[in-house]
């Protein structure tokens, strides 16, 4: 259950653990006994730790609208290059190693 905070007339702020379908109506101070309202607070971000901070900032970000693998795919057709960081050996048209080079003396393996 989450926790909430409410305002006393007589003692001032505290907060409450509540059910969320509760979260709206008043609660009745710990010390004072009398019927407080909810108020609303800031998320205290500058006390979270970096971590924890980007991982709510995109827990937030994917809420609304979250991306299905068919989305997440590379955006460009097959071959464009952009996307992919690894280089291919040049090869023949028979699938034997091309000198690229210039140095036909050294064997590829």
């Amino acid at each position: 259950m989450p926790t909430y905070d409410y305002r006393c007339e007589n003692c001032g702020p505290f907060a409450a653990i509540r059910r969320v379908a509760e979260r709206d109506m008043p609660c009745t101070c710990p010390t004072c006994e009398s019927q407080a309202q909810r108020t609303l607070s800031l998320p205290s971000l500058s006390l979270m730790a970096a971590g924890a901070r980007t991982g709510h900032q995109i827990n937030e970000r994917s809420a609304h609208a979250p991306q299905r693998s068919g989305e997440y795919k590379h955006r460009h057709g097959p071959g464009c290059g952009c996307g992919s960081s690894s280089t291919k050996g040049a090869t023949s048209a028979g699938g034997l190693k091309t000198n690229p080079a210039g140095r036909p003396w050294m064997i590829s393996h």
